[in-house]
């Protein structure tokens, strides 16, 4: 049996001596604090409302977790069915994170468990800015300046 994508669900889970489940109501996104919060003994607030004037965050597998990335450099892994992100460690957040659907998810999950070794499973949003498979588009409405061609 493959070894499953990794979700926040599945990381992100309560110390002993707490039960398995006793984070089982706790969102997704959410599940990161708690767990900073057992491993490292230290309280890490919700972030409070949402930031919407900031473009938003894209989910992508890397290496077999679905993670996304912070503007300060950090990464956590994330939870595909709650769209919401926050960074534990600057505290930016929420804010929007773009998810495929539930429909795509599962085949992402199931085209990505078809390869052997996790960890050469890796999967970009098409429209994420940091997608190393996106086309380059650069024009001067970009703010690039391309070089003109004499001739």
């Amino acid at each position: 049996m493959p070894i499953a994508v990794v979700r926040a669900e599945t990381y992100y889970l309560p110390p002993r001596p707490l039960p398995a489940d006793a984070w089982a109501g706790v969102p997704g996104a959410e599940l990161v604090y708690r767990w900073i919060e057992a491993r490292m003994s230290r309280r890490v607030p919700l972030p409070e409302g949402t930031i919407t004037d900031v473009p938003p965050v894209y989910a992508h597998v890397d290496a077999n977790r679905w993670l996304a990335p912070c503007v300060c450099g950090s990464a956590a892994i994330v939870s595909p069915v709650d769209p919401r992100w926050g960074c534990t460690e600057c505290g930016y957040g929420w804010v929007q994170m773009i998810v495929p659907t539930a429909e795509e998810i599962a085949a992402i999950e199931a085209k990505l468990l078809a390869i052997p070794q996790p960890h050469l499973r890796f999967w970009w949003h098409p429209d994420d800015p940091a997608n190393p498979e996106r086309p380059a588009e650069l024009t001067a409405d970009e703010g690039i300046d391309l070089p003109t061609v004499q001739g």
